[in-house]
């Protein structure tokens, strides 16, 4: 998934993130809802709250995307 997509798909993708990472609460989520550019924000998230690379954190978000596509093709 790539800056662009995360973007237009952030607000598909929000619910998705606290089932996926406890860790992530409300507080972050609306931080990423002001950010001007919600990808690296939620890189660095994820980097520091789950010890993660930058490319580890990369390649969960893409894992989430595919999850979520997959979850909502089979609900249609």
């Amino acid at each position: 998934m790539n800056k662009s997509m995360f973007e237009q798909k952030w607000k598909l993708l929000r619910g998705e993130v606290n089932a996926r990472w406890s860790l992530m609460v409300e507080y972050d989520l609306l931080k990423l809802d002001k950010a001007e550019v919600k990808f690296d924000k939620f890189v660095t998230m994820l980097q520091v709250k789950y010890g993660y690379t930058r490319q580890q954190a990369r390649e969960e978000i893409g894992k989430l995307w595919l999850d979520y596509e997959y979850n909502h093709r089979i609900k249609s």
